[in-house]
């Protein structure tokens, strides 16, 4: 399961950069106290902290430190806090994490339809600086 992870993580690595931007894989993330997420892009205008996620199913739930570690790392990193999701066989979506709707017992979750409501594409992503 990790190195699915790590496969769609250098996916979105090597998109970054067929698109000009350059991107890079943290490796370890989740793994140290510290915030970090699992990769960071620029195209030197934005800075895109962005966790991945590629699952099978048409439903993720984070818990609320997931998020908030999130956000706390692009603050301090003067970047976009991003979820990006790889639904199987339908690609990359992309949330802001004040779109993830919070469950009754208090974690975030997404699914595809809220993906599909609330997320981009790559192409929208790359192009909202411009």
């Amino acid at each position: 399961m990790k190195e699915k992870g790590s496969r769609a993580e250098r996916e979105l690595v090597h998109l970054f950069w067929e698109s000009g931007f350059g991107a890079l894989r943290c490796p370890g993330s989740g793994s140290t106290p510290l915030p970090s997420p699992d990769v960071l892009a620029t195209d030197s205008k934005r800075y895109l902290a962005i966790e991945c996620k590629s699952i099978k199913s048409s439903q993720k739930s984070f818990k609320p430190e997931e998020i908030a570690q999130l956000e706390f790392f692009a603050e301090k990193f003067g970047a976009e806090p991003w979820i990006a999701m790889r639904f199987d066989k339908k690609g990359w979506y992309f949330l802001k994490t004040q779109t993830i709707k919070k469950t009754k017992n208090n974690n975030y979750s997404i699914t595809f339809n809220h993906a599909l409501e609330h997320g981009i594409r790559f192409e929208e992503l790359i192009k909202k600086g411009d």
